[in-house]
């Protein structure tokens, strides 16, 4: 099947699942109270699909949709500072036509890049549960499978580290650490990177050269 039908496909089976009663309730109530700054305006407040490029040969995965930012958008890593960190990485490097994305309408184009979480709904502090994980990991096979051309996959932080490394049967699988670079066959790569979060940007934890220098790495390993 035609990969951009298949991601069509599970987008909309993503966007209407309801599999999850804490984080379902969750997402709705962040929706209904809203943050100050945000408060006239309508929230998403349901699962965010992935987004990008249908042959894209680097993959980004990273936790889950942003209380404020894709839960409120629509769109994954959009309207928040986390997403402005990420996507002006990627217009640096050549992969995305503008440096930020504020809202799902907004122009936003990706070029050999496909982004994506292994969490579909925003979780209470971030943190989604195992069995939260394991009734969504079915979304993030079937987004691998339809693309087909990823060479390289960025995972941002541990969730994103350990999701990945599971689906591609990585064993034994190395002790996350930011620069991280690993085979995971078929002449593919696994690199990872500290989460693109304000609590690592703002501390200086993750700089944009640090994130710079993998998204750099990636790039050439994928062959762009």
């Amino acid at each position: 099947m035609d990969p951009v039908l298949q991601l069509e496909t599970i987008n909309k089976e993503v966007i209407s699942c309801r599999a999850c009663p804490r984080l379902v309730s969750w997402r709705e109530k962040v929706s209904e109270e809203k943050r100050a700054s945000y408060k006239d305006q309508k929230y998403w407040g349901l699962p965010v699909p992935g987004f990008g490029d249908p042959q894209a040969r680097i993959l980004i995965v990273g936790l889950a949709p942003g209380a404020h930012g894709a839960n409120r958008t629509g769109r994954v890593f959009t309207g928040d500072r986390s997403g402005d960190f990420l996507y002006g990485a990627l217009y640096r490097a050549g992969l995305a036509n503008q440096p930020e994305s504020v809202a799902l309408e907004d122009g936003l184009k990706l070029e050999n890049v496909f982004i994506t979480s292994p969490v579909k709904c925003v979780p209470p502090a971030n943190k989604p549960n195992q069995k939260e994980r394991t009734r969504c990991r079915p979304f993030f096979e079937r987004e691998l499978a339809a693309l087909s051309q990823i060479r390289v996959v960025v995972a941002l932080g541990q969730i994103g580290y350990m999701s990945t490394a599971a689906e591609f049967g990585l064993k034994p699988v190395p002790k996350f650490s930011h620069g991280l670079e690993v085979d995971i066959g078929k002449n593919r790569k696994l690199f990872c990177s500290y989460h693109v979060s304000q609590q690592n940007t703002f501390t200086g934890r993750l700089t944009e050269s640090m994130f710079d220098a993998v998204i750099k790495r990636a790039k050439i390993a994928a062959g762009d």
